[in-house]
């Protein structure tokens, strides 16, 4: 992904995000990896956080301790 420098990658991560659940490519219940969202867009945990903290207040995902992040019923 090439990042925009006129804006945070974190919101640029959560747009990609988004754009991935509208489309179906990530489905109801499809885990969103923390681990695998620092590797694939190649930033730091504290990154990824915010986008998870975004797309939750968002209500597009839902957070179980010890288990994960997930995508919300819409």
């Amino acid at each position: 992904m090439e990042y925009d420098p006129t804006q945070p990658k974190w919101a640029q991560i959560a747009d990609e995000i988004r754009r991935r659940i509208a489309s179906g490519e990530y489905p109801v219940h499809h885990k969103i990896s923390e681990v695998r969202m620092e590797q694939e867009f190649g930033v730091a945990r504290g990154t990824v956080r915010k986008v998870t903290a975004a797309l939750r207040e968002e209500g597009l995902i839902v957070t179980t301790p010890g288990m994960g992040s997930f995508v919300a019923k819409q």
